[in-house]
């Protein structure tokens, strides 16, 4: 038998963190995705109990301020592209810019320096993975409602994405993964 779960990875982040926090007795504000505020400074073991905890998950705490930054590009993106308003038209460069209080180009070069990609690449990658996860997840969505929802300008749009990324067409990667449900 096989049971297929879905995640939402910002919840289960937020729960893990949350947990860790209060088994250490830490008071903490959580500032959005990925950013802990603490009331007062940690004592070296709370926090070396803090970062082992959190490693057990694979979160690590970021210490260098443009990798931060970077982090901090790549919530706000994906915030962006999965809890998007099917009806809101987001603009990346103005919502980054607003959002994080830098200028875009400083933003897309502190990201391209540390990650060896743009900003835009990132983008199509987010959006790409989260088509993939709404065709494999939810099957009574059409390819139009999708290239909608991520805001392509229309279905070719998003088609060639898809298949420059995966090397697959969309009706290819939903054949593939209509099969492998059926085996199951």
């Amino acid at each position: 038998m096989k049971l297929f779960v879905k995640f939402d990875y910002q919840v289960v982040c937020k729960r893990v963190l949350e947990a860790q926090l209060e088994a250490l007795d830490i008071p903490y504000t959580l500032n959005g995705i990925g950013e802990i505020e603490f009331s007062k400074t940690l004592n070296s073991d709370k926090k070396e109990a803090l970062i082992k905890g959190l490693a057990f998950y694979g979160i690590q705490i970021i210490q260098d301020e443009k990798d931060v930054l970077v982090q901090r590009i790549k919530d706000v993106i994906s915030e962006m592209i999965f809890n998007a308003d099917e009806n809101q038209t987001f603009n990346t460069s103005t919502l980054l810019s607003k959002k994080l209080n830098y200028s875009y180009n400083y933003l897309s070069t502190v990201f391209s320096e540390i990650t060896y990609t743009s900003i835009e690449n990132f983008v199509i990658l987010k959006k790409i993975d989260y088509a993939k996860e709404l065709m494999s997840q939810n099957e009574s969505l059409t390819l139009t409602e999708i290239a909608h929802r991520l805001q392509y300008s229309s279905v070719a749009h998003l088609s060639a994405q898809f298949k420059k990324i995966t090397g697959l067409t969309p009706s290819n990667f939903q054949k593939i993964m209509a099969k492998r449900k059926s085996r199951t």
